[in-house]
């Protein structure tokens, strides 16, 4: 398995804990991002929203089992609002996969007042603090932070590796390119621009 589909798939299923038919918002379409969708999609999430400022995401975003996509760009409108509006008040779980404190308020905002969890994966390099105020908290809402999706890594890793192997996690789907050694530039440049998850290599 890869690190990064172990740490969205864990955040969904291990942190978040994930449960049939709830809703779910995932902040950043990357590889992290895309594997908190398939996490999500596999523990049966009816709604998974993907917002990424990459249209070309979307396509393979739906494979993933992401249902609806926001686009940043599209509208002024904060994005927690466009949320709230699209599923009667918030999202049962949000995970920020981006790194940005301002996408963080966002998904954090996009949260159900009342039980909405939020779960923080982007690595977040600069000194800002958290930008929540300690009274949001009180409407409710929780927000945690995850390591390595929560797996423990010698009970857990084997059962986890054995499910994507059974076809529970679909890895292939992270796979979008092959190319001959000669051309790791080209790919390179595919991961840079967001055209790639991940590119298989060929000696």
């Amino acid at each position: 398995y890869l690190w990064h589909e172990n740490v969205g798939v864990g955040a969904a299923w291990n942190i978040a804990n994930v449960h049939s038919g709830s809703s779910v918002a995932v902040f950043g379409l990357g590889a992290v991002g895309l594997a908190v969708a398939e996490g999500a999609r596999a523990r049966g999430a009816s709604r998974i929203i993907g917002v990424d400022v990459n249209p070309d995401k979307f396509i393979k975003a739906k494979a993933m089992g992401v249902t609806d996509f926001i686009n940043p760009k599209d509208e002024e409108k904060p994005l927690y609002e466009r949320i709230r509006k699209m599923t009667d008040g918030g999202v049962d779980y949000s995970f920020e996969c981006t790194g940005n404190v301002d996408v963080l308020r966002n998904a954090f905002l996009s949260a159900h007042a009342g039980w909405g969890l939020t779960v923080i994966l982007g690595i977040h390099t600069s000194p800002s603090l958290l930008p929540i105020h300690p009274m949001e908290l009180f409407d409710g809402r929780s927000i945690i932070g995850s390591v390595f999706g929560g797996f423990k890594g010698k009970s857990q890793l084997p059962h986890f590796a054995t499910q994507c192997g059974n076809g529970v996690v679909k890895l292939d789907n992270f796979i979008t390119h092959e190319l001959p050694i000669e051309e790791i530039d080209k790919a390179f440049d595919l991961l840079i621009t967001g055209k790639s998850l991940r590119c298989l290599l060929h000696f």
